[in-house]
This record gives structure tokens, C-alpha cells and sequence, in this order.
């Protein structure tokens, strides 16, 4: 969705609206894990991505393998997603400005003062939700193995 689709659709949204971000550049079962958790937590599931351009700041030049709308169209199509929007900037802070979700989700590697937008989630009396990391799962990771 379009960042105005998704201001629309989140309007509709009847009950607790979920927020998560991140890259998701190779889709592996700890991805899974935090989306299914999340999308527990409400009744929608909106899930925003870096942009290619984000994620090369971030991750460096080799990054991401698989462009946006790839991996926008693979989380998409996870049962647990009910949206993807992708952002271009480095954090996903104007997005949660935009969207106001009631709950935000992020993975073990956050504590909740390090997640963005928490802070937007957290003064509208909603909650911030971080999951347990599945042990030896990165994207990093894999990577790498394939490298080898």
C-alpha cells in the first residue's frame, strides 16, 4: 500500500491495529515468528520495510537482496500480514507519526526503549510488544553461508 492507502485502510481497521518494520530481506523462521506473534496482538497486521535505499545505508552496498516489491509481495502473501508499506527513510518514525497503531512488535534484539515509534504507541495508551528471538536466525547469517 501506498502510505495514503494505508492511512485510509487503517481507519476501517475495527480493533487494535499492529505495527512492525524492519527489512526482511530473506524471509527465515524467526521473521515468521514475530510476525505471527504480532499479528496475535490485534486485529491487523500492517508491516512496513525499508526501501531499497534505506536498507543500502543501513546494510551496506551488497544490500538488499531481493528489492522492495519482492519482498513487499512475500510478506504480503503471509497469512499473519494484513498490509505492507514501505518507507524510505532510516527508521520507521514518520510512518508510526502516519498510521497512530494501537500496538507495536518488534524482536528480541529491541527493548522497548529502543524501538521507534514507541514512543508515538505508548502516548495513545497503546502497548509495545517485543518476541523473544528465534536462537540462530538472521538474515546476516544466511548470507553469509551462502557465501562460503
Amino acid at each position: 500500500m501506498t502510505w495514503e492507502s494505508a492511512a485510509e485502510w487503517r481507519q476501517q481497521v475495527r480493533g487494535a491495529l499492529v505495527f512492525t518494520n524492519g527489512v526482511f530481506d530473506l524471509v527465515h523462521p524467526g521473521h515468521i515468528e514475530v510476525l505471527d506473534m504480532a499479528r496475535r496482538e490485534g486485529a491487523a497486521l500492517i508491516v512496513g520495510i525499508n526501501s531499497d535505499a534505506s536498507v543500502q545505508r543501513l546494510k551496506g552496498p551488497d544490500r538488499p537482496v531481493r528489492n522492495a516489491a519482492e519482498r513487499a509481495m512475500v510478506l504480503a502473501g503471509l497469512e499473519a500480514v494484513d498490509a505492507v508499506v514501505v518507507f524510505g527513510e532510516d527508521t520507521p518514525q514518520a510512518l508510526v507519526e502516519c498510521l497512530q497503531p494501537d500496538v507495536i512488535v518488534k524482536g528480541g534484539d529491541y527493548t522497548p526503549e529502543t524501538i521507534v515509534g514507541a514512543d508515538v504507541v505508548a502516548a495513545r495508551g497503546g502497548r509495545v510488544v517485543v518476541v523473544p528471538l528465534v536462537p540462530g536466525q538472521s538474515t546476516t547469517s544466511i548470507i553469509e553461508k551462502l557465501r562460503v
